[in-house]
């Protein structure tokens, strides 16, 4: 699926199995970036201008989140109430109870830093764009998904870092001198760029590739610069194969697990099949964009690299079965709609 797709809201009624697969053109640039990472590493006095331009990047990246992120659309839908609070629920507290549960894996299944990153991951928000165009494709509630998933990503700035500190302190990944940086880094100019919303929101919705191209752009050079330092520390020598295998066979057990609980929760409290939809794509979605600037503030140098992985991979896994799932509920939308509609009475 590509990123024109998730923007737009459509995806094609039948599409080829190999094209459903076909990773995006980020996707593609994520890879490129690591391979440039893993042989062309940052060193010596080229390091300081990828950790500065990183820096930069980030905060350039949070202004413009809460610059573009519309109280309105909080407002918005907040009748829905019921929706929100199920996939708030999921979001920051059934992915960190899965995560705990996970942690027998750790040492023993999977290399402990792996483990770190499924926390993490676990402790993340939802995202803005993949969620509402899921949402769309499956006939779902648009609006109380615009509304959750930007409640999501306003309250993931607070709650994110919190969790990640409570969760992860006892595996020494979080360094909690990092804290100013945290503030100064992601809270400040989030906060501010809320402060500017009124005046310079209009214009960035108007002009969204900005936003996008800071987006992507960022994510690439904090990719460049993480995976960099821990290729100089051998991470490709401490974790193999198998355990990309695993790991790829865990975010997928963890997407299921999360996607069918909101599917039975949904289901239990007898929601509309288009409020199921939202509750399902919106509750199982975990953001690249939000988590990977994060975890730059938040662990030490050495280990971001090991840390961001999993995201990285829960990120296509999420796009490739969602595309299929999405196609699923439009396709039993549209077959109630038609056995809905009655046949005019000839004349």
């Amino acid at each position: 699926m590509t990123s024109e797709q998730l923007e737009a809201g459509e995806i094609p009624a039948k599409r080829p199995l190999w094209v459903a697969l076909t990773p995006d053109m980020f996707t593609l640039a994520l890879v490129g970036t690591v391979a440039l990472a893993s042989f062309f590493p940052a060193r010596g006095d080229f390091v300081p201008v990828t950790d500065i331009l990183g820096r930069c990047s980030i905060i350039l990246l949070f202004f413009l989140h809460g610059a573009s992120l519309s109280r309105k659309s909080v407002i918005a839908g907040v009748r829905d109430w019921r929706l929100h609070l199920i996939i708030f629920s999921s979001t920051f507290l059934l992915f960190p109870v899965i995560g705990l549960a996970l942690s027998p894996l750790s040492g023993r299944v999977i290399d402990s830093s792996l483990y770190a990153g499924l926390l993490f991951l676990c402790c993340l928000p939802s995202t803005v764009q993949s969620s509402i165009a899921f949402t769309s494709i499956a006939r779902g509630n648009v609006p109380a998904a615009v509304c959750s998933a930007s409640l999501s990503n306003l309250s993931g700035v607070f709650i994110t870092p919190l969790l990640a500190g409570l969760l992860l302190s006892r595996h020494s990944a979080v360094s909690f001198d990092s804290w100013t940086s945290i503030f100064g880094s992601i809270l400040l100019p989030f906060l501010v760029g809320q402060l500017v919303q009124t005046r310079i929101g209009p214009f960035l919705s108007r002009h969204k590739s900005i936003v996008g191209f800071v987006d992507r752009g960022s994510v690439l050079i904090m990719v460049y610069a993480a995976f960099g330092k821990a290729v100089v520390n051998n991470i490709w020598s401490a974790i193999s194969i198998d355990q990309l295998l695993i790991l790829m066979g865990v975010c997928v057990g963890v997407l299921a697990t999360v996607m069918f609980a909101m599917r039975s929760v949904s289901r239990h409290l007898n929601l509309s099949p288009a409020d199921e939809a939202t509750v399902v794509f919106c509750g199982s979605k975990k953001s690249l964009i939000t988590g990977i600037p994060m975890a730059s503030i938040l662990f030490p140098a050495a280990s971001v690299g090991a840390v961001v992985l999993p995201l990285m991979i829960y990120h296509q896994i999420q796009l490739i079965v969602c595309a299929f799932v999405a196609r699923a509920y439009r396709h039993e939308a549209d077959r109630k709609l038609a056995g809905n509609v009655k046949p005019a009475a000839a004349p």
